[in-house]
């Protein structure tokens, strides 16, 4: 059982968030938390897996309530999720420990995904989210222009399809729509290339294939 800490100052969205999460059989939401300063109190006594994260509370924001809980408490992953996707704080809660930034509009399905995958340790972020973080690292930098690590060479034609539409943000189930496989092919595949290139997450394979993508066209 994974549990989930909700820590967002309207209380219909806690509420909403809660009944949402409910109905996955593998996630319990232990407690609700209406500012980081409130996040901080609770996490010394529920202890939970994961927490889904407002950025904009009163007393204090969930930059700082991140900072102040990883650094208590390195264990316990912390998801934002939010309706701002302003640059500052999509960098800031990722500096400060965050494991993840979504939006709230992020479909239910999809949310119970990536408090799953957050819990694993893997990176989840929104499409939007993703596109912004690359326009921190401009194709034209001198990764672009120098030579690509050998291991690239390495990753099959598949493998080099699927970290191209990583960079653009897709989740799992979108890449398998796009190459008509299955969920599990693609999960598979990337393992391989965070194996093969040496990447943490998902985050760094963006970052990657955006750095060398034109090693990554199909020239066949």
């Amino acid at each position: 059982m994974i549990t989930v800490l909700l820590v967002d100052d309207q209380h219909l969205i806690r509420q909403g968030l809660k009944t949402l999460l409910e109905l996955e059989p593998d996630l319990e939401v232990v407690g609700e938390a209406a500012n980081g300063k409130e996040a901080v109190e609770f996490v010394e006594t529920l202890q939970p897996n994961v927490i889904l994260m407002d950025i904009r509370m009163p007393l204090m924001d969930g930059v700082a309530a991140t900072r102040e809980i990883k650094e208590k408490f390195p264990q316990i992953k912390i998801l934002v999720l939010t309706t701002f996707d302003d640059d500052e704080y999509i960098k800031a809660a990722l500096q400060n420990g965050a494991m993840g930034y979504l939006l709230k509009d992020t479909p239910s399905e999809e949310l119970a995904v990536a408090i799953r995958a957050v819990h694993r340790g893997y990176t989840q972020l929104g499409p939007g989210i993703v596109k912004k973080l690359l326009t921190q690292f401009p194709a034209n930098t001198s990764t672009q222009s120098s030579s690509p690590p050998p291991t690239l060479t390495e990753l099959t034609k598949r493998e080099k399809e699927v970290l191209r539409l990583i960079a653009t943000g897709a989740n799992n189930r979108e890449i398998a729509q796009q190459l008509y496989i299955s969920e599990g092919t693609v999960k598979n595949h990337v393992t391989n290339i965070l194996n093969r290139l040496e990447l943490r997450d998902r985050t760094q394979a963006a970052i990657f294939a955006n750095s060398f993508s034109s090693y990554l066209e199909d020239k066949d």
